[in-house]
């Protein structure tokens, strides 16, 4: 026999699964694809900046460049010995590396970043797995709502 209870019931289930899709699932979404997407901007820095140290290893001493100084305002600078270069570790420390030295650094946090990306991807489609599991269950209720015979 239809009860109107069970109904109301697997009513106010599927209300509770549809926002926890909106309120959580989808959110935790966004926010994995929001830091994959900066991963991958950090490794297009890295690839940038591999590039320009394997170009200045051929590079004559001493080397003309210019300087950007903020505002796209740049001055001409001479680098006395180009083998060296300061590279930026994070949370404001330098160190002073060859240019060997500087590009296994740069492979090393190219495999990191990489590694870094792969876990998102993941992560990314366990999440979208649990939308679609809960959309199922979702289904599955829809489908006790309707009365029998409609």
């Amino acid at each position: 026999m239809y009860d109107v209870r069970t109904n109301m019931a697997a009513a106010e289930k599927t209300q509770r699964y549809e926002a926890f899709i909106s309120d959580v699932l989808q959110r935790d979404l966004r926010r994995v694809q929001e830091q994959r997407e900066a991963v991958f901007e950090q490794q297009a820095q890295v690839l940038q900046l591999r590039s320009a140290l394997t170009r200045l290893q051929d590079a004559p001493a001493p080397l003309h460049t210019q300087v950007d100084l903020g505002c796209n305002f740049f001055v001409n600078a001479e680098v006395p010995d180009p083998q060296r270069v300061f590279v930026a570790l994070g949370f404001g420390f330098f160190a002073e590396l060859t240019l060997p030295e500087a590009l296994r650094h740069l492979e090393r946090r190219s495999s990191l970043l990489q590694r870094l990306s792969d876990s998102l991807t993941r992560d990314g489609a366990k999440i979208r797995a649990h939308i679609r599991l809960v959309l199922e269950g979702l289904r599955e209720l829809q489908g006790l709502q309707d009365p029998p015979g409609t």
